[in-house]
Formats: structure tokens, sequence, C-alpha cells
């Protein structure tokens, strides 16, 4: 491998980070921060894009750190599972970025916002594209420092008492993941997840390995927020500015769950099975915990909070799942969960512009004065229940078709119920917003937002539309992804410097693994 080719793992991380540096120094410049951050997501996004490229035609890419080969130093890889949900989540972050420029005004995005946004991006790249285990950990901790800073913007009490939760929960998640870190490296003597594969799978039967995979569990599904762990996600995201929110959901659980499927794919791959286990009934459990949670909420920015919740749940179903039909659903189902989260999101932001609030029973009669953002909002929805043509049908199918074939019927029952739940809050939200006719028969619009709004919410409807339709591409690189996770010798090989095709002798067998 070239020094140069090594590189395109480097960038997606570096150039947002650079961008936050530059972001920093230019304290006080709103309009040179803005021109900054959306050319650093532009660039982060087109370096996504190069690096998917080449991990799809090449194999995996791996870039050790000063020199330093694993398991001894620190180093970046990727596959198409990593590459590929760097590249949505930086497509997604521009179109926030757009949106932002009518959700924030001077003072909040002199306040910090575009830098916090940056280091966000920076250490969402860095999870996704990390290969040791304590890396991993850092990167959590810049996302939490940087989310910290983004929820508190405005400095409203209710943003404030949000904070708080979320601080709490997640530096507690930490605490635990630290531990079972420090458990893993002394039964193995090693942090790279690449070398952890073998020794882990080599340690003596006698080794306390369940006790430390699910601390693994428990301190990755917080930050998922996997039940019963979830109460600080729709504690939290409904108090910070739309767009904050937005991001939020649709990067932040989706890097706890990232985190879960590598760790528990590359690093337990054949053991645990205790976890895996409980990870089945957690699974199901979020899923309708979730959704019902969403039913019984009265604030439209709480009901979409539980519904992030709930996808959690249908994420980790298809991880406990494991084969290689419930990997690919889970892949397409984290992709479309970033789109359709952050389009929700933003789309409770319009509709507490529009309504003058988030209460859905002060809320009626938008759609006479907003129906470009009550149509959007009603095509969300429906792509959020698995509704056909949109792009959260697929993902459901494929998983509910695994969970048929390998037995496991609560996942299906699951998914199957929650996306009942979940159509009936669409049909009924949408009914009680936009359809039901306000008291004095006049449209209730105050402003919908404007263009730059609904040029990035129809973005993000029209491409879960277009992914539904055309769904190929996704599930091509859905199923590369699942592939890949299921015969891991060419990511373990890349990583520790030795020849893929040597490593990859004894794929055949371990993509027939269940």
């Amino acid at each position: 491998m070239s020094d140069m080719t090594a590189w395109l793992v480097v960038w997606p991380v570096a150039v947002p980070l650079i961008g936050a540096a530059l972001t920093v120094a230019l304290w006080g410049r709103e309009r040179a921060q803005t021109n900054i951050g959306f050319l650093a997501i532009a660039l982060q996004l087109a370096a996504g894009l190069v690096l998917l490229q080449h991990v799809w035609e090449n194999g995996p890419v791996a870039m050790a750190m000063g020199g330093w080969s694993a398991p001894f130093g620190i180093a970046l890889a990727a596959d198409v599972f990593g590459a590929g949900l760097t590249v949505v989540a930086s497509l997604v972050a521009f179109l926030i970025l757009i949106y932002s420029l009518t959700d924030t005004d001077a003072d909040q995005r002199r306040a910090g916002f575009m830098p916090l946004i940056l280091a966000l991006m920076t250490g969402v790249a860095g999870a996704f594209l990390t290969a040791d285990i304590f890396n991993l950990y850092v990167w959590f901790e810049v996302t939490l420092i940087s989310s910290f800073g983004l929820m508190v913007i405005g400095g409203r009490r209710e943003q404030l008492d949000g904070a708080v939760k979320y601080a709490f929960l997640n530096l507690l998640a930490t605490t635990f993941l630290l531990i079972a870190i420090a458990l893993l490296y002394g039964m193995t003597g090693t942090l790279s997840m690449a070398d952890l594969s073998g020794k882990v799978a080599a340690l003596p039967a006698d080794s306390p390995i369940e006790t430390v995979a699910l601390l693994f569990l428990m301190s990755l599904g917080m930050k998922a927020a996997l039940f019963p762990l979830h109460f600080w996600l729709p504690a939290a995201y409904h108090t910070p500015l739309p767009a904050v929110s937005a991001i939020f959901a649709a990067l932040l659980t989706k890097v706890g769950v990232y985190s879960l499927i590598r760790v528990f794919m590359l690093v337990f791959p054949d053991g645990a099975e205790i976890a895996r286990e409980a990870m089945i009934w957690v699974a199901v459990a979020t899923m309708i915990v979730g959704a019902l949670g969403a039913l019984a909420e009265s604030d439209i920015r709480r009901v979409v909070s539980f519904t992030v919740v709930s996808g959690v749940g249908v994420m980790i179903g298809g991880l406990a799942i494991g084969t290689q039909a419930a990997l690919l659903g889970t892949t397409f189902y984290i992709i479309h969960s970033i789109i359709i989260s952050a389009a929700l999101f933003m789309a409770a932001g319009m509709i507490s512009r529009a309504g003058g609030g988030t209460r859905i029973a002060d809320l009626a009669g938008l759609y006479k004065g907003s129906p470009f953002l009550a149509v959007a909002f009603l095509l969300c929805g429906l792509s959020l229940a698995g509704v056909p043509p949109f792009a959260g049908f697929w993902p459901k199918v494929y998983l509910v078709q695994a969970g048929l074939e390998a037995g496991a019927f609560g996942i299906v029952a699951g998914i199957l119920i929650s996306g009942f739940l979940t159509l009936m809050l669409i049909g009924r939200s949408f009914a009680l917003i936009f359809w039901r006719a306000a008291p004095d028969g006049a449209p209730r619009v105050v402003s919908d937002g404007g263009d730059l709004m609904k040029g990035a919410l129809g973005a993000l409807t029209a491409l879960t539309f277009v992914l539904g339709v055309y769904s190929a591409p996704v599930a091509n690189m859905a199923g590369r992804a699942a592939s890949e996770l299921l015969a891991p010798q060419a990511y373990i090989g890349v990583v520790l410097g030795r020849s893929a095709q040597a490593d990859a002798s004894g794929a055949g067998a371990a993509e027939m693994r269940p």
C-alpha cells in the first residue's frame, strides 16, 4: 500500500479538525466561520466519497500513525461499512448546515456554533474510521464535549436541564466503557480491534469474557439509547436548537450502534453468548418502548425523539441475528435512519415556527398555511414506518426475512409491531397538526422557515424517496459491508500490515458463519 493511498483514510477526520481550528482562530467573525464550516464539510464529503470508491475497488485501507504499525501504534482503517457511513454523515451534516442558516441567529453563531459542529463531525468520522478500541473512546469524548457545547447554545433553562441529563448519563456510559476496555486490555495486552479479534478467540474458557462483553453492551448501549438506558435521549434531544437536535439524532446514536456492530462482529464474533442473548430482548424492548413512548407524548419534538429510540432497537435487532441478510438490513437501516431522523427533527423545528409552539394540542390547521411542510412531514413519517416505496421499507424487509430464516421470531414481531405503532403515530400527528381545522378556520402559520429550511428538508425527503424507488446502490453497498463484517480477514490484515490475500484464505468459511 502506498503512503498516498493510506492518507485517504485520514482526510475525512483531518479536514473538519482543521476547519474547527480555523473557525476558533476566527472567533467572532461569523461570516468567515460559516464559509469555512461549509467548505470543511463539503471537503469531508468529497474525501469520504474518494475513500469509499477506493475501498470498494481495492478493499480496506489503513494508516498507522507515526509509522508505528498496529497493534503497537494507533491506526485508522476503512472498509465499506465505515467509509459509507462517513459519506452519509457528511452529506446530511451539509444539509443541516444549510438549515441552520435560518435556524440560528448571529449571536448563536458567534457563540461557537460552527467550531462545535466541525468538532462533532471530527469525532463522528474518527469513530467510524478508528481501528483502535481505546481511540474509539477518545472519539466518543470528542463528540460528547462538542455536543454538550451545542446543546447549551441559547442558554434557555430547559436547554441547561437537558444538557445536564445528557452529560451525566453519557459520562456514566463512558466510565463503564473505560472499565470494559481496561479489562479487555488486561486480558489480551492489546487495544487494536484487529489484533483483539484473534486474541479474544484464543482466551482460555474460564476467562471472564462474558462479563466484558456485557459491559461493552451496557456502555455502548447507553450511548446508542438502548432500553432501559434510553431515557436520557427524549429528555435531552427536544431542548436544543432544531438544527442541533437534527444532527444529534442523525449521527450520535448511530455512532453508538456502529460501535456495537464493530465490537461484536470483530472482537466478539464467536463468543459472548449471554451478551448476544440479552441483545435480542433489549432490542425488542427498545423497539416497542420507543414506539409506545412516541404515541404517549404530547410534544412533537419529544415524539420524534422516541422514534429515534425505536429505530435503534431495529438496528440492534439486526446485529443480534448476525447473518448476512440481517447485517445488510441493519446497514441499510442505519443509512435510512441518519436521513430520516434529521429530516423529522428539521420538520419538527419548522412546525414549531409555523404553529408558534411544539405541543400537539396547540397545533392545528397548518396544512393550509404550509402544504410543503405537511407533505414533507407525511412522506418522511411514512418512510420511518417502513411504508413502500420509501427507503424505510427495504431494510425492514431484509430484517424480517433474516429473522424468519434464523428463527428470531421475537425480533420479527418487534419490527412489525413497532412499524404498525409508528404508522399510527404518523397518522395521528398528521391529522392533529396539519389536517385538523384551526379553531377560527384560518391558517395558523406564523413562519414556515423560508427557502433554506424548505430546501434542506426537501432534499432529505426526496432522498428517502429516491433510495426507496432505486434501492440497488444502497443495497449493494450494504451487502458488501455485511460480507466484510462477517469475513474481516482483509480488514484485519491491512490493519496489522499483513497480506490481505494471506489473511483472506479462510474467508469463505467465515462468510457462512451464522
